[in-house]
């Protein structure tokens, strides 16, 4: 057992909420289904992000860039129907767009590689002319419905992991850097205050943050925030239902935050914002360890650290409404989302909502613990235990004494592990049934729900002490509130009386 006691009135630190700046979705035009209204509104009752990030704002499944023939003349339509109603419903739920521009219009594009089951094409547009008019109307539109004061509020995102040929024909650095500058200046062009980044790359592509720095600096391109994604994921064994990955340990994720704050600060714009726009355990939405209590554990010291190093990062997903490796084929599927289909929360969900619950005030942490103080002075601690093979040591032990500013506490324990919270445990007793019954869909929320015990304890010397246990990829949270007993009001009280007590 680890003995850890805290130091009375000390604070090392504030507890930032960058993790919940931002949140990724599946392409935005799901957004016109109702699950995933229904699943981001579930989210933001919990937990409350402040932007959503999501591929496809000019595919053509949004519709924004039509063309109309009249007579021998080709003429562009921006039609912003959907858009509308998208961005609408958004901000009704208290969260604003982080624009991603992508991917290209068919109508627009030079060829027609594309990628995902919903064929994003990945080409450079045939004519930057029009595409340099297409971005100025989106823009332009949008501070007409929306006013230039909330429309500045919105990062602007140019593409998506460039640097892999899946995304961007040939990887062509050169010509995400033309796409990059005629995108940016048109932006500006229409509003100067609007904040606008790249260059979106993923794990692999380090050097392309350097070499996008330099370029802006020696072409006097805007550039007002630096992304990168980041994954854990080693090499992926394929079924055709599946995707199976190992993971590097979590100081992967946190070395590469670390690296690219470095970058950035070595670079031209030594203070530029960094935005992880997704990160996860791994890159693949059919990867089973999505679902899993190990996937709440594991990332758990992300959320801890990761604010330490970069400005914001992104979960790859809210929603299991996605649909890149073609329509889900099971209610349970590997999907990335922090809640399942049917609005039933994963593991990881319920570790977000652990960390929504701390204060401000950091009075302790480590690579498993982390200690805050509320404005009310109450107390707030999570606790993760990641079993990163079957063959480690499956417990993990701590005596926690905590100072406190009151002599009677009440302490509420909030649990998630392998048997607590876990639906993908009963989805696969219940025979991972594909298409579950209503009756299973009920069973499958009810279980889905962490384990809460309470109990009060008397502090001695302005300390308590707790004595925590968590089992195999368990998640814990401990609320430490000061008890205002009304006990002596209730008069002839005894609840001796009462049978079997």
């Amino acid at each position: 057992m680890t003995h850890i006691k805290i130091e009375k009135d000390k604070q090392i630190g504030t507890f930032p909420d960058n993790w919940k700046f931002c949140v990724g979705s599946g392409r935005i035009g799901l957004a016109l289904q109702k699950e995933y209204i229904d699943a981001l509104s579930y989210v933001q009752q919990h937990i409350e992000f402040k932007y959503l990030r999501a591929h496809g704002l000019l595919h053509d499944d949004v519709g924004i860039y039509r063309e109309d023939i009249v007579g021998d003349t080709v003429q562009p339509f921006y039609n912003f129907t959907y858009i509308d109603r998208i961005y609408d419903s958004f901000l009704e739920l208290g969260i604003r767009p982080f624009v991603e521009i992508g991917f290209m219009p068919s109508r627009l594009a030079s060829g027609t590689q594309t990628i995902f089951y919903w064929k994003g094409n990945v080409t450079p547009p045939s004519d930057y002319n029009k595409w340099e008019k297409l971005i100025k109307a989106v823009v332009k539109h949008f501070i007409d419905r929306y006013g230039e004061k909330e429309v500045s509020k919105w990062p602007f995102e140019i593409w998506n992991e460039p640097n892999l040929s899946g995304f961007w024909k040939d990887a062509n650095q050169a010509e995400y850097f033309k796409l990059y500058e005629v995108t940016v200046k048109a932006i500006k062009e229409v509003d100067e205050n609007i904040k606008v980044g790249g260059p979106a790359i993923c794990g692999g592509g380090e050097h392309w943050i350097d070499d996008f720095l330099n370029f802006c600096y020696k072409n006097n391109v805007p550039v007002d925030f630096v992304t990168r994604h980041s994954y854990t994921a080693k090499t992926p064994e394929y079924t055709p239902h599946f995707a199976y990955h190992d993971v590097n340990p979590i100081e992967y994720m946190i070395r590469e935050f670390r690296e690219v704050r470095n970058q950035v600060k070595n670079s031209p714009f030594p203070n530029l914002p960094i935005h992880i726009t997704e990160y996860n355990s791994s890159y693949n939405p059919l990867c089973p360890i999505h679902d899993t209590p190990f996937n709440a554990a594991y990332l758990a010291r992300v959320l801890s650290e990761g604010g330490d190093y970069v400005d914001s990062f992104s979960y790859w997903t809210f929603s299991d409404v996605f649909e890149e490796a073609d329509v889900p084929r099971s209610i349970f599927h590997g999907g990335f989302g922090l809640v399942a289909f049917n609005n039933i929360p994963k593991p990881v969900f319920h570790m977000f909502t652990f960390f929504n619950a701390m204060g401000k005030k950091m009075l302790y942490r480590d690579e498993h613990i982390l200690v805050t103080q509320r404005e009310n002075g109450s107390i707030a601690i999570v606790t993760w235990n990641e079993v990163m093979s079957r063959y480690a040591e499956q417990e993990r032990e701590y005596r926690l004494d905590i100072p406190v500013d009151f002599e009677d506490v009440f302490v509420k324990q909030k649990l998630i592990d392998e048997n607590h919270g876990n639906p993908w445990k009963t989805w696969i007793d219940m025979g991972r049934p594909r298409f579950p019954s209503k009756e299973q869909i009920k069973t499958l929320k009810e279980v889905a729900q962490p384990y809460i015990t309470t109990w009060r304890i008397k502090a001695k010397n302005g300390y308590i002490t707790l004595n925590i246990k968590l089992g195999k990829n368990a998640v814990a949270l401990y609320e430490l509130s000061k008890i205002k007993d009304e006990t002596p009001t209730y008069i002839g009280l005894d609840d001796s009386k009462i049978p079997g007590y």
